[in-house]
């Protein structure tokens, strides 16, 4: 049996957002998010092949954005965002140790 479309809404992990959906809300091109594909995050694809991306991924998206807006590259705002959460984990492992 499927998902409860209430549990769907509520997983910020399923792919709800269109390409072009995630685009309009982060203010960007279709290009940006593309080139953040295997680098940053990986959208799942719909049956047709299009690109289906997650709650989750549109903040990474977001955050690479605001460090690209401040003159950072983009490969290097992908590096900082990957050491950042890693170190948000590491302390959290740590908490509750």
């Amino acid at each position: 049996m499927g998902q409860n479309p209430d549990d769907r809404l509520a997983d910020e992990h399923y792919p709800a957002y269109t390409m072009g959906r995630a685009a309009e809300m982060l203010g960007t091109t279709r290009g940006f998010l593309r080139s953040l594909d295997q680098v940053l995050i990986n959208p799942q694809r719909s049956a047709a092949g299009h690109r289906r991306y997650t709650r989750h991924e549109l903040r990474l998206a977001a955050r690479a954005r605001a460090l690209v807006d401040q003159g950072i590259g983009l490969e290097a705002a992908c590096r900082i965002i990957a050491l950042q959460d890693q170190l948000q984990e590491a302390r959290r492992l740590t908490q509750h140790a």
